[in-house]
């Protein structure tokens, strides 16, 4: 299914040791200039015109930004469904090698694409993505080897606010939380977030080590989904541009997960997936949650 040439591009064994041990990677140039460049002309269009195929509704807890919300930072989900040429950029089939070589997963599908937009204004508070790890959010999967691909548009340095990953915080063992742990984290203080971290940090006995990931264009990086990261402000010229791409191994499944007050959590894909023959969420929904690797 793969090149001679897209076979060399895969993560060596020692890249994927270095994955397990540190909880991120930055991969090799896995896309064209003009496959990204066509990630940059699709998103452009999409905001100007919207989506190719709108989805059936919108969940609650959704991120989509639309032009009345102004110059903040621009989030979008399912960006892949309601894209046509992002969603065929993003079913590369060497995006999802690269995943399951990572994962150790013999299947990768897709679990939510996010397309992101960073205005140039160095104040803008939304521009800062405080301290999170993605599986507090997905507390209905089973898998804990889910991860993500963050694909920048361009060089994506310190300077227009590129990702920061927590060097190794996924092999920590988390302190116990109550319910307001599951808030998303753009509904949290930076501060608290931040102390929550060096809390963390110490139960553990370790150092708070922030990397910050250099990535050139048509490389992307890879991080755990129990790895804390974020990323600082655009102090650039030009918008900082990207799509998060969230990735699961094929044994993924739904789960029931109760807050205190015994409330069903739910997830977007929740109200939108088709249903498993038992009637919960289908995270194999063709989709919504297609196949990435390997593609028939």
């Amino acid at each position: 299914m793969l090149s001679a040439e897209e076979t060399a591009l895969l993560p060596s064994d020692a890249d994927v040791a270095f994955y397990r041990e540190h909880g991120w990677y930055v991969s090799e140039k896995l896309l064209t200039d003009a496959e990204v460049d066509l990630l940059t002309a699709a998103s452009e269009r999409y905001y100007a015109s919207g989506p190719d195929r709108a989805l059936p509704h919108h969940p609650q807890t959704l991120a989509y930004w639309r032009q009345a919300h102004g110059d903040v930072q621009r989030h979008n989900d399912y960006i892949a469904y309601e894209s046509a040429d992002i969603g065929r950029v993003l079913s590369k089939p060497l995006i999802g090698a690269v995943a399951a070589r990572l994962a150790g997963a013999a299947v990768i599908r897709m679990f939510q694409s996010t397309l992101i937009y960073k205005p140039a204004v160095a104040d803008e508070p939304s521009n800062i993505v405080p301290w999170h790890f993605d599986k507090h959010y997905w507390v209905t999967c089973t898998s804990t080897e889910m991860l993500t691909a963050f694909i920048p548009f361009h060089d994506c340095h310190a300077v227009n606010g590129t990702l920061v990953a927590v060097d190794g915080s996924h092999r920590w063992q988390e302190l116990p939380h109550d319910d307001s742990v599951h808030r998303h984290f753009a509904d949290r203080d930076a501060a608290e977030l931040e102390a929550l971290l060096e809390c963390n940090a110490q139960h553990n006995g370790c150092e708070v080590r922030k990397m910050v990931l250099d990535i050139p264009k048509g490389h992307m990086s890879f991080h755990h989904c129990m790895l804390y990261h974020g990323s600082g402000a655009n102090l650039s010229e030009t918008p900082r541009r990207a799509i998060s791409l969230h990735l699961q191994p094929g044994d993924n499944r739904w789960q029931a997960s109760y807050d205190a007050n015994g409330n069903l959590r739910t997830y977007n894909h929740d109200t939108l997936v088709k249903r498993a023959p038992q009637g919960a969420p289908d995270y194999a929904d063709p989709e919504f949650c297609p196949v990435l690797w390997p593609q028939r």
